[in-house]
């Protein structure tokens, strides 16, 4: 029985996806929803709408109209590779006994390589594995425990990692597990935050959220206070702000080398680097209330306010400068995306608005009457973007060798495309029949004439790693291609991808398949995660994950979508 001081939602995909489902107390802002969206894909962004409305993080739950039903829809936004993802160098996965297991290079908190050799765990990863942890790959298995590799040498600290753990989080070369009781586990290079004995005491119970720059980790408890670790000059240091930070922060964000925090009052603070963002003085009356969302790029931020205007700090050459086109973003921002060195902003009206490097698709002059109406996604490579319109055709710009110029796919674009990603230099269009458009850099994907037939129908999901693709095909068989170095060719494994594949993860070099058995198979660099023979046995079986935490509770759900 629900009290009336509860809420019952439903958080769903557009396709009809039960994400989770449970009660919540109504005095909960709904940054709690978005934890929950973010432990069913952590790593990935995600926009919350009831009807037409969007939930912000801090909306309040009671503020909720339920006259329109108890329905949330769960929006995941395509969003370029940022610096933290491209050197993607480990997996860990999660088992459902939430245990851990890992491997990969010592050098990236594993043993030998990074990731595409996890032979030495592959008998952890025979069974259970249901899930990767978003950017940090981690795969949760059944039985709740985690297998990781390239970037996942965990045994200093395993005995603390056989249960429990309900998300990864990493940095370049370490990783941070929270457990249900709130508690952390680091490991990995201490200069990356994979010691966090120094503020160990803060990190016994209580913490609801970690986020990862290049060297250094911060997490949120749940009171809303803030503890950083990890490399100084990366945020791992925020006593210059500490003040600030010790209660009300409902969400942060992190570029290369610093944070930014949103806090319950809309307003923000930041910390880290002065050049990635790191101070945000400059612009600090427009950070002290109505913040709903901040972005990342390599060197500087972007925050979109409740009246949907954009303030953007940090490297003014790669997008921490709006001021040529501040005018157009005083209002009807609704989503922000950024490549390594600029941002682009879809507004209310489907126009888009950029700014930052030119060399990083931050001048969209050559292409703005194709911009001024009918945008409903962007996506970034390293260099370009990609944008779809509501007619299914798509415009790009930037680096042309990066994927922004598309003339030679033209005519394939026009129409009928539902999703691009981008590798980091090129970009692959899936359309409403499951075709398969791609172009830029041929060495990073953009040429897949060596698997065009196989191509032509029937896909319904693109995975990128830094220079290839995988396709996921209605029948769960998987298509490759691109560098072969980083998962472009996985002959290698080709049995064990004709079916029966229902997610795929990459990591900088490689790819790792999660199979509806719970099984998990990897291709790609033995130095990125693409070899987990050593913990196959670990990841064999197992489809399920279920977990409680806080007033939040994810259901049973099979990996092929149905609950």
């Amino acid at each position: 029985m629900v009290s009336s001081s509860e809420i019952y939602l439903q958080l769903v995909e557009p396709s009809g996806h039960l994400v989770a489902e449970g009660t919540w107390d109504a005095t909960l802002q709904a940054n709690c929803l978005y934890e929950c969206a973010h432990l069913a894909k952590p790593g990935h962004r995600c926009r919350l709408l009831q009807g037409s409305q969007e939930i912000m993080p801090n909306t309040a739950l009671a503020a909720l109209d339920l006259s329109l039903g108890t329905c949330i829809q769960v929006v995941w936004p395509s969003s370029s590779a940022s610096y933290i993802h491209s050197q993607r160098r480990a997996f860990a996965a999660i088992k459902a006994d939430s245990s851990i297991v890992t491997c990969g290079g010592s050098a990236y908190g594993g043993s030998a390589g990074c990731g595409g050799d996890s032979s030495a765990v592959a008998p952890l990863l025979t069974d259970g594995v249901v899930k990767f942890c978003g950017s940090s790959r981690a795969a949760i298995n059944v039985d709740g425990s985690v297998v990781a590799w390239c970037g996942g040498d965990s045994s200093a600290v395993a005995p603390l990692l056989m249960e429990g753990v309900v998300q990864v989080c990493r940095s370049r070369q370490a990783f941070a597990a929270i457990k249900a009781d709130g508690s952390v586990v680091t490991w990995g290079s201490a200069a990356c935050g994979g010691n966090s004995s120094e503020v160990a005491g803060l990190l016994t119970d209580g913490v609801v959220q970690v986020c990862g720059s290049s060297k250094a980790f911060v997490a949120i408890k749940a009171d809303g206070r803030v503890v950083t670790w990890g490399g100084a000059g990366c945020g791992g240091n925020s006593s210059a702000v500490a003040p600030l930070l010790t209660e009300g922060v409902v969400q942060v964000c992190g570029s290369s080398k610093a944070f930014a925090a949103i806090k319950v009052d809309g307003s923000v603070v930041t910390w880290g680097d002065a050049g990635y963002g790191g101070d945000s003085s400059a612009v600090a009356p427009l950070l002290r209330e109505g913040v709903v969302q901040v972005y990342a790029s390599l060197f500087a931020f972007a925050a979109i306010k409740a009246d949907g205007s954009v303030v953007a700090w940090g490297g003014a050459a790669s997008g921490g400068s709006s001021a040529k086109v501040a005018p157009l973003l005083m209002e009807g921002v609704v989503q922000v995306c950024e490549s390594h060195g600029s941002f682009a902003a879809i507004k209310t009206d489907g126009s888009v608005v950029t700014w930052g490097s030119a060399l990083s698709g931050g001048n969209s002059s050559a292409v703005a009457p194709l911009l001024t109406e009918g945008v409903v996604q962007v996506c970034g490579s390293s260099r370009a973007f990609a944008a779809i319109t509501v007619d299914g055709s798509v415009v790009t710009w930037g680096g042309a060798a990066c994927g922004g110029d598309s003339s030679a796919v033209a005519r394939h674009l026009t129409d009928g495309v539902v999703q691009v990603c981008g590798s980091s230099r090129a970009f692959a269009a899936t359309t409403v029949d499951g075709r398969v458009v791609t172009w830029g850099d041929a060495c990073c994907g953009g040429d897949s004439s060596g698997v065009a037939p196989l191509l032509m129908e029937g896909v319904v999901q693109v995975c990128e790693s830094s220079r290839a693709f995988a396709a996921i095909k209605a029948d769960r068989s998987v298509v490759t291609w691109g560098s072969a170095a980083c998962g472009g060719d996985s002959s290698a494994v080709a049995p064990l991808l004709r079916d029966g594949v229902v997610q795929v993860y990459a990591s900088l070099f490689a790819f790792a398949a999660i199979k509806a058995d719970g099984s998990v198979v990897t291709w790609g660099s033995a130095d990125s995660g693409g070899d987990s023979s050593a913990a196959a046995p670990f990841l064999m079986e197992g489809k399920f994950f279920k977990q409680k935490h806080r007033n939040l509770c994810l259901q049973q759900v099979d990996l092929v979508g149905n609950c």
